[in-house]
């Protein structure tokens, strides 16, 4: 999806997220476009003299197959041709035209096969071609490396800058006082319950694949706030269709049993979510965006691998990380703490957990699965999502949540914090089916909206 804008200036500077696979073109306006970046890469076009800039965001260096090229800008070797004729097209001069490339980043913690795939450095060099041919300016490249950065290009004055993601949470922190094991139990203990509704048709929905449905609408009808949250996220950009859709009923025949049913479970899990204080999150509502995301890329790779039931799988990537919402307070008081052992030392996530709360959020998650008795499945997964080789119940799928989790860190780390390590990476590919040269065609099987961080909001 790609943008040129030419309305009226507005009245306050606003921010625009430029989301992976589009481009933003447009005149001099009040307006930050910005794009978060791990190994995808962003860059950014201007040209001062004509007030015309603009922003793509890559996520591949090229198609890896001839029916993979409906989106063109989510490749190198064809979004960046495109972004430069919507510039040209806008009253860019090409030979004025100036350049920030960012991204392509090694995401840690590194191994081998990083080095292997090496997605993100064989993007910035297409990119890097492409702007030499073109004969365009590079003023900055900030590429390579092992962090995730941000990208903005301020489009009233056309200043551009790269920072590291989660370096603005650092200033004005006050001293860290670690909660106790009687702290966090309490906090547990404490959290708001996912909605009894939800729960029985989380049950019904993992036990049964041939569910009475009409019986879990009529379940759904009984809870007046779920019911009206589920009809609005039916007719939301993310599912939007020609017709208003005004009741379940309506929404079975246009959506369909399974689609309507993931949408009764989203609508109850977001207000969960919502409890969370941003501490492992990097913009409003990021814990949130990544479990819709880890849930869409985990129901495609069960689809793609025919491993695991796509909705057990996406309903599993749905809740694999409910943990952090009882951990999100304290990460929010040690932020600077953690993110400097996790971002520059390369820590692991779960060993910077327990060093400093005792426990760690896959822990804590499982404690939250025993308390409001999710299926043995459920919790098997939220359990060992980051070691998936010691799953109990079904390792295949929890193997497939943890490829969907490790996607989402490295593709799209503006949402949270983590940064998932890739040891063994080959070993658990085997474990569905895959291979690690086959690694990029996995990464385009990522459904487009999940890169867009308001499409889990439409409601």
């Amino acid at each position: 999806m790609s943008f040129y804008w030419t309305g009226e200036i507005m009245d306050k500077l606003e921010t625009r997220y430029v989301e992976t696979g589009s481009y933003y073109v447009g005149e001099t306006e009040p307006l930050i476009l910005e794009a978060y970046l791990g190994t995808c890469v962003g860059v950014a076009l201007y040209d001062p003299e004509a007030n015309v800039g603009g922003l793509i965001h890559i996520l591949l260096p090229e198609p890896v197959s001839p029916g993979s090229s409906f989106m063109p800008e989510k490749y190198a070797v064809n979004g960046m041709p495109l972004f430069i004729k919507a510039l040209n097209e806008a009253g860019a001069d090409p030979e004025k035209l100036r350049a920030y490339v960012a991204g392509g980043a090694l995401v840690g913690p590194l191994e081998e096969q990083d080095l292997n795939l090496d997605i993100g450095g064989r993007t910035t060099e297409i990119v890097l071609k492409i702007l030499k041919n073109e004969g365009i300016s590079i003023e900055k490249i900030e590429t390579g490396g092992f962090f995730s950065c941000r990208i903005s290009l301020n489009m009233k004055n056309w200043e551009c800058a790269v920072d590291p993601l989660g370096s603005d949470k650092l200033n004005g922190a006050e001293a860290f006082v670690a909660p106790s094991s009687k702290d966090i139990s309490h906090t547990i203990e404490n959290i708001q319950p996912i909605p009894q509704i939800a729960l029985k048709i989380l049950r019904t929905f993992v036990a049964d694949d041939d569910f009475d449905f009409e019986e879990i609408a009529n379940e759904v009808r009984k809870d007046q706030v779920i019911s009206a949250k589920t009809l609005r996220l039916s007719n939301s950009a993310m599912f939007a269709r020609k017709h208003q859709i005004d009741s379940l009923d309506h929404a079975l025949v246009l959506l369909g049993k399974d689609l309507l049913i993931k949408l009764v479970i989203m609508a109850a899990v977001k207000d969960f979510f919502n409890q969370s204080s941003k501490g492992y999150s990097l913009c409003q509502g990021g814990l949130f965006q990544h479990a819709v995301g880890t849930a869409s890329i985990a129901e495609q790779l069960a689809q793609y691998t025919e491993k695991a039931p796509p909705a057990l799988a996406y309903t599993a990537g749905l809740l694999h990380d409910i943990g952090k919402v009882a951990l999100d307070q304290y990460v929010a008081s040690a932020f600077p703490l953690f993110y400097r052992e996790l971002q520059v030392d390369g820590i692991k996530i779960v060993e910077i957990e327990r060093k400093i709360f005792g426990t760690d959020h896959m822990a804590a998650g499982s404690l939250l699965a025993e308390k409001w008795f999710f299926p043995k499945v459920l919790a098997d997964t939220i359990q060992h999502h980051h070691d998936p080789e010691n799953s109990v119940e079904n390792i295949q799928l929890v193997h497939i949540v943890y490829l969907a989790d490790l996607l989402m860190s490295r593709f799209n780390p503006g949402l949270e914090v983590e940064r998932l390590n890739t040891e063994t990476l080959a070993l658990r590919l085997e474990n569905i089916g895959l291979s690690v040269p086959r690694f990029q065609d996995i990464v385009e099987l990522i459904p487009n909206d999940v890169f867009n961080p308001s499409f889990a909001f439409e409601f």
